[in-house]
């Protein structure tokens, strides 16, 4: 049984766009449709968790949403783990947060560096890691008022920054922007379309990667 950590933000969790909270039941999200694509043979283990960000603290959160917190105990809880698929930075994109595609890339790298030194894969090695640049951010019909004002503009640099990030350690990438559009109800949150064409473009790169 190969083991797929899936780890990442509300786009993981599955929130359904432009609702108060509500999530898309799992054979929706995309970690639903890859698990359906990939068959008998895989475990999915969905750690999504809204607002999350890669290295950063949100001073305007409750409880804590820096994904580089997280990741170190979720590799300890979940190993072994033969893959982890890393979906970050969409809300790294606030306006309060003032980061650009550049900065938010490089804490994404952090912690694929963080998964890449740990022993939560089998036989105490590393797991494999996939790195998915988020989705580009709408410019329009934002249900979180100013939040995430320029964002939009930022995230056009995400496929870029992602890609040198994957590729300075040598890591698959996936750029989710060419496989999802966010509706026109909301500014950052996949639609059922978007997560069914994310799931299936990650079931066939899972099956080359665990395949090799």
């Amino acid at each position: 049984m190969k083991r797929i950590l899936c780890f990442g933000d509300s786009n993981t969790w599955g929130y359904v766009p432009a609702s108060v909270v509500e999530r898309f039941p799992p054979e929706i999200r995309w970690t639903g449709v890859m698990r359906e694509k990939l068959g008998n043979g895989f475990e999915i283990i969905e750690e999504a968790q809204n607002g999350r960000t890669t290295v950063f603290d949100d001073p305007y959160e409750t409880v804590c949403k820096n994904g580089s917190r997280h990741l170190p105990v979720v590799l300890e809880s979940q190993k072994p783990i033969d893959l982890v698929i890393l979906m970050l930075g969409t809300n790294d994109l606030k306006a309060h947060l003032n980061q650009t595609a550049k900065t938010i890339a490089l804490g994404a790298g952090v912690l694929v560096d963080r998964i890449l030194v740990s022993d939560a894969g089998p036989g105490r090695k590393a797991p494999h890691v996939l790195l998915v640049a988020p989705a580009l951010v709408a410019d329009a019909n934002c249900p979180f008022g100013p939040k995430f004002d320029g964002a939009a503009a930022k995230s056009l640099g995400f496929c870029e920054a992602y890609r040198r990030e994957a590729e300075l350690r040598g890591v698959p990438f996936i750029n989710a922007a060419d496989h999802v559009t966010v509706p026109a109800t909301d500014c950052v949150h996949f639609d059922k379309v978007g997560h069914g064409a994310l799931g299936a473009a990650l079931a066939d790169r899972v099956r080359q990667l665990l395949s090799a």
